[in-house]
């Protein structure tokens, strides 16, 4: 299709409009027409109707099934950030969180993790592997480096039900304050899509986390990945005074599941290109 044709880039738009409407008057695994039957309907060519319906497919909102048609994709989980004075509140995301231990083991920080944590390259901290599901779907890896100091005889347990940080606070007496948090797209390789069920280099978030404690000692390092097909980050902008509305510590952070942070201290957050050594 030539994109300099006048009227092609419009004509697209109307198409993917079309389609869009059609999806959001549908549930997921719901069937939409064929191109064919979606050229007759809309009054455009077979290429603008399958431009359209590629945008959408790539924007995690359409699956393909070879011999079967097309389908609505399943719903997105949203999280939603909140601007406030000093930090962002961050409601609760969808759906049903739980975790399954992918490697749980104790070494030697390293170089990297050790600036991130402000410790010795030699000192010891817990690695934990977790693959979060959310209504029993895979939707993201996470990894997990803890100061060793100070969960002594963390357990397998701990790191799959309930909440992390209430676990930290109530059995290892850790109370986790502040996070800093980046976020930017990436892909994913062979391996991580096998265990998030994604084709290879398929589209995702990476979310990299510093988690201080009240006295403002670095708690944890966390770097995760989250399906880019089915994860959304949603920001609300205060734009204006409001009144004052007590904060909802019942939410959790974009990539920290929902439990994560309830129950514990307040919390502030703030979003940075990249996170510096001894934030």
């Amino acid at each position: 299709m030539d994109a300099d044709v006048p009227g092609t880039v419009l004509k697209r738009e109307r198409a993917r409009d079309a389609v869009l409407e059609l999806i959001e008057s549908r549930g997921p695994g719901d069937a939409i027409p064929s191109e064919r039957a979606l050229c007759s309907l809309l009054g455009v060519s077979r290429p603008t109707v399958r431009a359209a319906v590629d945008e959408l497919v790539a924007a995690g909102l359409l699956v393909r099934e070879h011999g079967r048609g097309m389908f609505v994709a399943p719903a997105k989980i949203t999280q939603e950030l909140v601007a406030g004075d000093r930090s962002l509140t961050v409601p609760q995301a969808a759906g049903a969180w739980s975790s399954r231990l992918l490697e749980f083991t104790t070494l030697q920080a390293g170089a990297r993790v050790g600036r991130k944590l402000r410790m010795s390259p030699a000192a010891e901290i817990v690695y934990v592997a977790r693959l979060r599901l959310v209504d029993g779907a895979p939707m993201a890896i996470e990894h997990l480096h803890i100061r060793a100091g100070l969960v002594p005889g963390l357990s397998a347990q701990e790191l799959e039900s309930g909440d992390l940080y209430e676990h930290l606070r109530a059995t290892h007496g850790v109370h986790v304050h502040e996070a800093v948090q980046a976020i930017e797209p990436t892909v994913v390789t062979r391996a991580e899509a096998k265990l998030l069920d994604v084709p290879e280099l398929s589209p995702a978030l990476l979310f990299e986390r510093l988690t201080s404690d009240t006295s403002g000692c670095p708690v944890e390092y966390v770097h995760s990945l989250y399906r880019g097909d089915r994860y959304r980050i949603v920001s609300r902008l205060a734009l204006g005074p409001a009144a004052e509305v007590a904060p909802d510590l019942e939410g959790h952070h974009p990539g920290i599941p929902p439990g994560d942070f309830a129950h514990g201290d307040a919390i502030t957050s703030s979003t940075r290109g990249d996170i510096q050594a001894g934030a």
